[in-house]
């Protein structure tokens, strides 16, 4: 239990957050496809990307952490792993671990079983399991759930595949088991879900080929070596954008932050709020911007819908927040993935929130929240993040403008994402 901090006097201070899980989960993937040293500066350490290093581990990648915080990647190559036999596999709460290495041990043809922590154990993965069988997998699961055992890999060259929902993940496991399995893959995402794998590949020496929404990557593929630097975590970083424009008198300074187009939707939806964010763009492999949010008072509401959902799917439990400060009604909708991530978003956001004063509904695929509303508590009150990182530190993030005492169940979850998150809420207060 920890009791969160009240922004009297706002936010103030620079801070370059933590680095994109998204990112440092691909590169840390590619280069161990690689044969050789691969260096990837500036990775996120947490929990789920140490669950990808334990996996990769198994086909006898080795990972070294250097004193500047480098990770040097030293594999084998993908055509030179190791292949034990019996492999089990527990891949923590790491959604993203688990579909993508799903599809590289598809690709090896390596058997393999993937448990997972109790959330993990009820994510969907039949989704992947469905285009993978359908290249000649042989997959058992529960019922579509962990535990999740690949008895044989992928069969069918060339792949031609068209994304039936807008999820990177679902992407990536068919891209990578193509990839490994070294056929032609051609994939249609009609949705512009994340691209980061697409962006990482050709610094492998991998030759993608793309016109408009379908990407081709020919057969027989081999990667080298390379260096890669991760920028920060748009989706961390969401949380001071939008507490830098709720909470008064706030000017927070955030450095090379990722701004990819198809991760930084909530950047397009705060413009649209009205908020105030000078972007100042670094030239960079991976689309990255220095950014500065300062406080504003009136903000206006939006309408976010299926279209929009894929750029900003982890952030909408944060800008359910900002829209309870907006003059009049937020509608969100197309978003029923929320239900599925570590916790139902849906269901949690509505009912935390509402614990603080906010008027919020849920819906089957969103929420319709209704503002301004000066969110206060009578008597001190307990919130719970239901082990969801991204649930808790919206709602540390809701304390700093919450009238009266709000606790905490689990600030610990937190380390999933951003283990250094109250630290760098303390530097911005402190700061103020």
């Amino acid at each position: 239990m920890q009791k969160l901090r009240h922004a009297v006097n706002g936010l103030s201070g620079s801070l370059r957050g933590p680095s994109d899980k998204s990112i440092t989960h691909r590169a840390l993937i590619l280069g161990s496809l690689a044969q050789g040293q691969t260096y990837i500066k500036q990775p996120l350490a947490s929990a789920d990307i140490t669950s990808t290093m334990n996996a990769l581990r198994s086909l006898g990648v080795k990972f070294t952490v250097q004193a500047a915080g480098t990770i040097v990647v030293d594999s084998p190559g993908m055509a030179n792993f190791a292949r034990p036999e019996n492999l089990v596999l527990d891949m923590g709460n790491s959604g993203t671990s688990t579909r993508l290495l799903a599809g590289v041990f598809a690709g090896l043809d390596l058997p393999v079983t993937m448990t997972g922590d109790a959330s993990l154990s009820t994510r969907p993965m039949q989704r992947i399991i469905t285009p993978l069988t359908n290249l000649g997998a042989e997959i058992q699961s529960v019922d579509g759930h962990l535990p999740l055992t690949i008895s044989r890999g992928i069969q069918a060259q060339p792949i031609k595949f068209t994304l039936p929902l807008g999820s990177a993940q679902v992407k990536n496991t068919v891209l990578l088991a193509g990839l490994v399995a070294g056929v032609a893959t051609t994939i249609t995402d009609d949705f512009g879900t994340r691209d980061h794998t697409e962006q990482m590949l050709p610094a492998f020496g991998v030759t993608l080929e793309q016109v408009d929404n379908t990407f081709t990557i020919p057969d027989g593929q081999k990667l080298q070596a390379t260096e890669i630097e991760v920028p920060a975590d748009i989706s961390a970083a969401a949380f001071w954008l939008v507490a830098g424009t709720i909470v008064p008198k706030s000017v927070i300074k955030l450095t090379k932050v990722n701004v990819n187009q198809t991760r930084a939707g909530i950047l397009k939806v705060l413009n649209q709020m009205g908020a105030t964010i000078k972007q100042q763009t670094i030239a960079a492999a991976e689309p990255m911007a220095n950014l500065e949010i300062m406080a504003q008072p009136s903000l206006q509401p939006v309408k976010i819908t299926a279209a929009d959902v894929p750029t900003m799917i982890d952030e909408l439990p944060i800008i359910a927040l900002a829209a309870t400060q907006a003059n009049g009604q937020t509608i969100i909708s197309g978003a029923q993935e929320l239900a599925v991530k570590e916790t139902n978003r849906i269901t949690t956001v509505t009912t935390e929130l509402k614990k603080l004063g906010a008027d919020i509904t849920a819906t089957y695929d969103g929420f319709i929240i209704n503002g301004p509303t000066n969110l206060a508590v009578a008597a001190p009150t307990t919130v719970d993040g239901h082990g969801d990182h991204r649930i808790a530190m919206m709602l540390s993030i809701a304390a700093l403008i919450t009238a009266g005492e709000v606790n905490l169940v689990d600030p610990e979850s937190v380390v999933i994402s951003y283990p250094t998150f109250f630290e760098d809420l303390e530097h911005l207060t402190q700061q103020a």
